[in-house]
């Protein structure tokens, strides 16, 4: 399918082995000119290098979300490379697991400068231009762990998560004049090689057997659902928080 032809897309953290890349991939079979965007310099232009090889258009721009002057670069290299930006996916977070009687005042502000002020940051930079060309599309990623509050995902994550679902609604109702979408999704467990320096292997099984289906999530199914949120046949839903879970949690 060519649902985004034409259109320009960033996706952030897209350079890792879960949901970013997944998505900046599909993005990029529906047509879509794609930034892959990550805090990792080497794999950043690897995964775009392995995108342009595979014949789609493709620029890499390593960005750390939390720094405000490399996410304007990045909108800046975007437009100097394709013209516009129709599409921001918001999809860098980071998580440190620590009881809240335990928990630093470095670590929470990590935690929630990735999730939850990086997506206020990258969204913030690309409105300008959403706005000028009156469309686009922003989809965050939060996560279930919003809703059920697990201790195994801590309070800092739980609580930036909840955050990003909030922003999403009110960022919504702004950017609907202008004919921006802004929509949020959870994931349930999504399983990728990175998690398992995060978490105890009997943590991950017990994550799978919460599901009814039995089993974690896909990266290309989360992907699946972001790529019909930025087409125009979901051009009816704006402030939604999409739950991926598997049924882990019916929302």
């Amino acid at each position: 399918m060519q649902r985004l032809e034409g259109k320009v897309a960033i996706v952030t953290a897209s350079a890792g082995a879960g949901i970013g890349q997944a998505t900046v991939r599909r993005l990029a079979q529906e047509g879509a000119k794609v930034v892959v965007s990550d805090i990792h310099e080497r794999r950043t232009a690897e995964v775009a290098e392995d995108l342009k090889a595979k014949g789609f258009e493709a620029i890499g721009v390593p960005c750390n979300v939390t720094d405000k002057e490399q996410v304007e670069a990045l909108v800046k290299q975007t437009l100097e490379a394709f013209g516009r930006i129709d599409i921001l996916v918001n999809n860098a977070a980071r998580n440190i697991v620590k009881p809240v009687v335990e928990l630093d005042d470095e670590s929470w502000d990590t935690v929630v400068n990735v999730n939850l002020k990086g997506t206020f940051y990258c969204s913030r930079a690309v409105l300008p231009t959403m706005i000028k060309q009156r469309g686009g599309n922003i989809v965050n990623i939060s996560s279930i762990a919003a809703w059920i509050g697990s201790k195994e995902d801590g309070a800092a994550y739980c609580a930036a998560k909840a955050g990003i679902m909030a922003f999403t609604k009110v960022l919504a109702r702004e950017a609907a004049p202008y004919n921006i979408r802004v929509n949020c999704i959870a994931p349930g467990f999504i399983p990728n090689p990175f998690l398992r320096r995060i978490y105890p292997e009997e943590v991950l099984r017990r994550y799978e057997e919460l599901s009814p289906m039995g089993r974690g999530g896909k990266p290309e199914e989360v992907a699946s659902v972001i790529a019909f949120l930025v087409s125009d046949e979901a051009s009816y839903i704006t402030g939604e928080t999409v739950c991926v879970s598997g049924g882990t949690y019916m929302h």
